[in-house]
């Protein structure tokens, strides 16, 4: 798992120990910069962060500032690590905690927001109901999912889609308030 360009092109990054985190390939990151606009500036979420490589990604695509949300001890300790071979401590931060209870408490407003939660434990709906419920993505911002292709967004996000493929065993969907 590396970053694909920007100040840390070619870095490697330390995964999760273990099978319970899935890392998003080199190819689905591809796909995921090529959808979405700069991260030049942009405030960035990382929701069920992992090892973090969406939300470094962005750092290294110089993105203003990324907030990590993840509860695992196994994920922060790997961010931690990545985090400290990058030397980009001023540029995030993480937040252990349940997403649901970060995105309950959060009075922070974001520009991108990625979410890679579990596949098929019914997360990416009720995550994305909450994000928006509590106004964090701003009136430019897109919402990037990964997730399974067996778990299928509500109806109500329809207008939403910007973006929406399958790639065998992940869908990217891309959400923005442009198309309301």
């Amino acid at each position: 798992m590396r970053i694909i360009t920007g100040k840390y092109k070619k870095a490697n990054l330390f995964a999760v120990p273990g099978n319970t985190a899935r890392p998003t390939t080199d190819y689905i990151k591809e796909v995921i910069f090529s959808v979405i606009p700069s991260c030049s500036g942009k405030n960035v979420l990382d929701l069920y962060a992992g090892s973090g490589a969406l939300g470094f990604e962005s750092i290294s695509r110089n993105a203003e500032f990324v907030d990590f949300v993840d509860f695992s001890d196994k994920s922060i300790k790997t961010m931690i690590r990545n985090i400290e071979k990058l030397k980009c401590t001023s540029d995030c931060k993480i937040h252990r905690k349940k997403v649901s209870a970060f995105l309950n408490g959060c009075e922070k407003k974001f520009d991108l927001i990625f979410m890679d939660p579990p596949y098929n434990k019914d997360l990416v709906n009720n995550t994305i109901e909450k994000a928006v419920d509590n106004d964090i993505l701003t009136q430019n911002g897109c919402i990037v999912i990964e997730h399974s292709p067996r778990e299928n967004l509500s109806e109500k996000w329809n207008e939403m889609i910007i973006y929406h493929k399958n790639y065998g065993s992940s869908v990217i969907t891309v959400l923005a308030y442009e198309n309301l």
